[in-house]
């Protein structure tokens, strides 16, 4: 049975290796390459095959939704950039470079020049450019670069610190040259500007030329104190449209195309855009550079008053129904203001019929007009409007260059207000208690600085008291509370003892040692 067994096996052996040498030959001749022997004869060799093609993206998009209005609107934004920004152009400023004085570069030779940039606009098909002073200051050679690419050399004509815009012109001009003609801005009217108003901003900020970015009128009016100049006059658009530097001396333009403003400042700490830029209204600019251009210099009309905004507690003294205007409290003798009849506590409502609220809005409206010009001025007295013509005067006028005098004199530091300790110890004390003051009565000596027969000398205001937080100076007399006249300090606690049993806020009418009178409006008690 084994050997059966034995034998059975061997055989399938034998079968299983004969088929696998059958099979091999069988592959190998169907795969040898054709020619060798015993390979299959080599037939026609077939096409690649076809693909379809892979497309990128939806191939049957929807279409898009059609908003006639939007699409206006971006049209309207792009042919306002292309029509505004071919005035715009590009200053390069290059002047004398400065050598530390440290000891260590006396002999360091020829100085390099420095170099400056900014942005201006052409105003003039003669070539003028109005731009700000403080790009083109200090500068030795100014370059001018159109956006079409055509470059000037250029003269300075002349500038105004105060309101920080100067006028170049462009040097060999082709005037009446049909064929390529200087592009001239449009210019629009800054009165009409209305807060949220779309504008756009154009210019070179960091050497970027043509540059244009898009905001809003954010506030009218505004005052920064960024001019050094003791006769200065800001009166700023401000817009959100972004402002870096290098577009100072840019244009700020409406979505009519014109030119409403020239690009002058930004309120940064980072040293970069932040949100709040600030340009020259064009009215105004445009009112300088045609002084600047036909006389070299700026010949601006002066009224001849000290001015401040007028306070809640003004309006109350004075029986105004709101808050507004201009308060005068002081007027040159022999002045235009004088002359026209103004008075001291006279309000200022309105020049030329354009509202005023600001000192720098007042100024700004003066600064429209020249000397020997007649202005309309709208006041609030004794307790109605009335309306003055006023003939202004020069800088240079006699009268005024006195009044200047006078005021720097006034303005001098005062001495400081008598000290407690020389006052004698038995001059009367009260103390108002609720309203956080104290008074005493007047020294003879206080009496002859303060100008006054009788009042209460305000000697402490206690922190955090209705007088600091309204603002009552330490160092002033008063003269009245509410309606009732102050002889003394017991009179003074007295009124305002009953004003603060029944919560009712208090009017002060006080007495400075410039001779001015102020009013300050105590509005509650004094509340530990």
């Amino acid at each position: 049975m084994k050997l059966r067994l034995l034998l059975i096996g061997a055989a399938a052996l034998v079968v299983g290796v004969l088929g696998g040498l059958a099979v091999s030959e069988w592959v190998l001749r169907d795969e040898a390459p054709p020619g060798t022997p015993g390979a299959p004869e080599a037939g026609p060799t077939p096409a690649p095959a076809e693909t379809e093609p892979i497309r990128i993206g939806e191939p049957d998009p929807e279409p898009p939704p059609e908003v006639p209005e939007l699409r206006t609107l971006n049209d309207l934004f792009t042919t306002v950039a292309e029509r505004a920004a071919a005035s715009v152009v590009y200053l390069r400023v290059e002047g004398p470079g400065t050598v530390p004085d440290d000891g260590f570069h006396d002999d360091v030779g020829p100085v390099p020049q420095r170099s400056q940039t900014g942005s201006g606009v052409i105003i003039t098909s003669v070539g003028h450019v109005v731009t700000n002073a403080h790009v083109v200051q200090g500068g030795s050679r100014i370059q001018v670069l159109l956006q079409d690419k055509r470059e000037f050399e250029a003269e300075l004509v002349g500038t105004d610190p105060t309101t920080d815009l100067a006028v170049v012109r462009l040097l060999e001009v082709r005037v009446g040259d049909e064929d390529d003609p200087l592009p001239v801005a449009t210019l629009g009217d800054s009165d009409r500007l209305r807060v949220g108003e779309w504008v756009m901003a154009i210019g070179s900020p960091f050497r970027l030329t043509g540059t244009v970015t898009q905001g809003i009128v954010s506030a009218l009016g505004r005052q920064v104190d960024i001019i050094e100049d003791n006769f200065r006059i800001e009166d700023f658009i401000q817009t959100d449209a972004a402002i870096n530097p290098g577009n100072s001396g840019g244009a700020l333009v409406n979505l009519r195309g014109e030119v409403v403003g020239i690009a002058t400042a930004i309120a940064t700490e980072g040293g970069g855009y932040e949100g709040y830029g600030f340009a020259v209204p064009i009215n105004l600019a445009a009112r300088v550079a045609q002084d600047l251009i036909e006389r070299g210099e700026v010949e601006r009309g002066y009224l001849g008053v000290e001015i401040r905004p007028v306070t809640a507690a003004d309006a109350r003294e004075l029986g105004m129904r709101r808050i507004e205007g201009i308060l005068v409290e002081g007027i040159a003798r022999g002045g235009a203001a004088e002359r026209s009849g103004l008075r001291t506590r006279d309000v200022l409502l309105a020049v030329d019929g354009s509202p005023v609220n600001a000192p720098n809005q007042f100024q700004s409206r003066l600064a429209l007009h020249r000397p020997g010009e007649s202005v309309r001025v709208d006041i609030w007295r004794d307790g109605q409007r009335q309306a003055l013509s006023v003939r202004l005067i020069g800088r240079d006028d006699p009268v005024f260059r006195q009044w200047l005098a006078e005021l720097g004199d006034r303005r001098a530091p005062e001495p400081a207000p008598e000290a407690p300790e020389d006052v004698p110890p038995d001059v009367p004390r009260f103390e108002a208690e609720d309203w956080g003051v104290r008074f005493r009565d007047l020294t003879s000596a206080e009496r002859r600085t303060f100008g006054v027969s009788a009042g209460a000398f305000v000697e402490r205001v206690e922190s955090g008291s209705a007088a600091e937080v309204d603002g009552l100076p330490v160092g002033t007399v008063v003269t009245r509370v509410e309606q009732q006249e102050v002889t003394s300090a017991e009179e003074a606690r007295a009124a305002l003892a009953a004003l603060a049993r029944r919560g009712d806020p208090a009017l002060l009418r006080v007495r400075r040692a410039d001779g001015l009178t102020a009013f300050y409006e105590l509005v509650s008690p004094f509340v530990d």
